[in-house]
This record gives C-alpha cells, sequence and structure tokens, in this order.
C-alpha cells in the first residue's frame, strides 16, 4: 500500500512539474504574438523558475529516499541540467534578450516537457503496476 501511496505523491509532483512548464510556454507563446510586453512575460516566466528546480530537485531526492533507484536515475540528467543552468547563472530569462532568445526558451522547455511527459508515463506504468501488485 506504501508503494501506491509514493507514486501517487510522484504522479501529483510530475503534474505540477507539467503545469509549471505549460505556464513558461504560454508566456512565451503570448509575447511571442505580441500579446503582452517582454517585461511581463519573463517577470513571470522567472517567478515559477526557482520553484520549477525546487520542485524537480525534492523529485529526485524522494526517489532517493524511496528506494525507487531506477526513477531516481532517470530523473538524474534533468536535475543535473537545472543545477547547472543555476550554477551558471543562466536560469533566469533577460528581459533585453528575450526576443534574441525566444526561439531556444522554446525549445529548451519543450525539451523538458516531453522530457517530463516520458516520466509521468514511467510513474503511471509504475503506479498501476503496484495496485495491480497488491491485489494479488
Amino acid at each position: 500500500m506504501g508503494d501506491l501511496f509514493v507514486w501517487l505523491i510522484s504522479f501529483f509532483v510530475l503534474i505540477a512539474l507539467l503545469v509549471l512548464l505549460v505556464y513558461q510556454l504560454m508566456c512565451l507563446a503570448d509575447l511571442e504574438f505580441d500579446y503582452i510586453n517582454p517585461y511581463d512575460s519573463s517577470s513571470r516566466i522567472n517567478k515559477v523558475v526557482l520553484p520549477e528546480f525546487i520542485l524537480q530537485g525534492v523529485l529526485c531526492l524522494f526517489y532517493l529516499l524511496t528506494g525507487h533507484w531506477v526513477m531516481s536515475l532517470l530523473g538524474a540528467p534533468y536535475l543535473y541540467y537545472n543545477v547547472r543552468l543555476y550554477t551558471q547563472r543562466q536560469h533566469l530569462v533577460d528581459v533585453t534578450e528575450i526576443f534574441n532568445l525566444l526561439n531556444w526558451e522554446k525549445k529548451q522547455r519543450l525539451f523538458k516537457l516531453a522530457y517530463l511527459i516520458v516520466l509521468l508515463f514511467f510513474s503511471i506504468f509504475w503506479m498501476i503496476w503496484s495496485a495491480l501488485e497488491e491485489d494479488e
């Protein structure tokens, strides 16, 4: 029963991460189509970047503490990328360079989104597996 709760928590954390990334992509799309100005777009994105990084780190640590080594290893490249961005101080969107880097920022978030969707599918698989295993 405990394993099922671990996967449920993992599922909801991954959904929260997906929501944060979709929000960032929506802000970039609004900027691209000139619905909001660069300052508002970059300030909205910058408000959710650090919570995204922290949530991903907590999820990776959660996998380690609960003994799900494979999922922790699958989440490690994403965590490494976030830590590298943070240590090089490239994690925030610059308001003066946002138009020049708009395609790169969108690509970066789309790759993150695809990676999290893969992790979400693995999490759903293991959640169903553990629920069926408990019934036996």
